[in-house]
């Protein structure tokens, strides 16, 4: 009984001590409740710009050295397709095709590798190139197979 007229009449006595319940008290949120929210969402997005700056330059290096890797073994393989059949394959999907390689291979922009066989700057096998993420040949993002790693990526 006690507890339904505390409900009723917003106020309530508790262990002498005196409780008011006001209905907006409850329904709303302070200001200062407010302003912390506002804080935290704006360290979270503080934080989460610095990784972002710190991660993407890391992505650009990895799929460029990912890129280089790809190219290396395509040459390699376009070796292998030339001592076995004395000649230099007429694309990359002549690779896939006599099973040098697992998959036609493309870059990690989703662009077909580039190739001269016989290679100009490894004229053991063959130079091969990717246009890069700007997607155009002969630019400066283009990553080639003769050129070291540590000049291309960095």
């Amino acid at each position: 009984m006690k507890n339904e007229k505390c409900k009723m009449k917003r106020t309530c006595y508790q262990n002498s001590t005196f409780f008011i319940l006001h209905s907006s008290f409850l329904q709303a949120f302070t200001l200062i409740e407010l302003m912390i929210v506002m804080v935290v969402i704006t360290i979270m997005a503080l934080v989460m710009g610095a990784v972002a700056v710190a991660v993407f330059p890391a992505l650009k290096r990895a799929s460029c050295k990912t890129a280089y890797g790809e190219e290396q073994t395509i040459a390699q393989q376009i070796g292998l397709y030339r001592s076995d059949n004395g000649d230099c394959p007429k694309t990359l999907t002549d690779l896939f095709t006599a099973r040098y390689v697992t998959k036609d291979p493309v870059d990690p922009w989703n662009k077909p590798f580039n190739f001269k066989c016989p290679g100009e700057k490894n004229t053991d096998t063959a130079d091969v190139w990717s246009s890069g993420p700007d997607k155009q040949e002969g630019t400066q993002d283009d990553v080639r197979s003769w050129v070291p790693l540590q000049e291309q990526c960095k």
